[in-house]
């Protein structure tokens, strides 16, 4: 499981350092595609596997669509002993990626947003979190 906020910085490489507390996790190897709200996901090769498997159980129009983007955009990356992935361009851009990003465990997944644009959303968001808790 993947949690908490955390705030690396992109290099002019366009390497990225993972937080430390998910390098043992990440290890093996990972996968980095676009993700909704124009953040990326970055899952485990394992964890990858098993979305694509769910993925290929259905064949509506929209999941094929969906799918044909969410695995044409899709990159396989081995952590360096430093735990730094390189986020390749075609995804920085997508993103919107700058120097400051923020890394959020998403529970089965991490998702990387440039700081500013994670910064908005939430904003624009907290109040309806907010409303959905109350009610829960």
């Amino acid at each position: 499981m993947f949690l908490g906020t955390h705030t690396p910085r992109l290099d002019d490489k366009g390497r990225l350092i993972l937080p430390a507390k998910f390098r043992d996790q990440l290890a093996g190897g990972v996968v980095i595609t676009k993700g909704q709200e124009r953040c990326l996901f970055v899952f485990t090769a394992e964890a990858f596997s098993a979305r694509a498997a769910k993925q290929e159980q259905s064949n509506t129009k929209a999941d094929r669509d969906f799918g044909r983007i969410f695995f044409a955009s899709a990159f396989d990356e081995e952590p360096d002993r430093t735990g730094r992935i390189t986020v390749p361009a075609g995804l920085r851009a997508y993103a919107g990626l700058t120097r400051d990003c923020v890394v959020l465990g998403a529970n089965t997944h991490l998702e990387i947003w440039d700081a500013a644009t994670w910064s908005a959303y939430e904003a624009e968001h907290e109040q309806a979190f907010a409303e959905r808790e109350e009610s829960a």
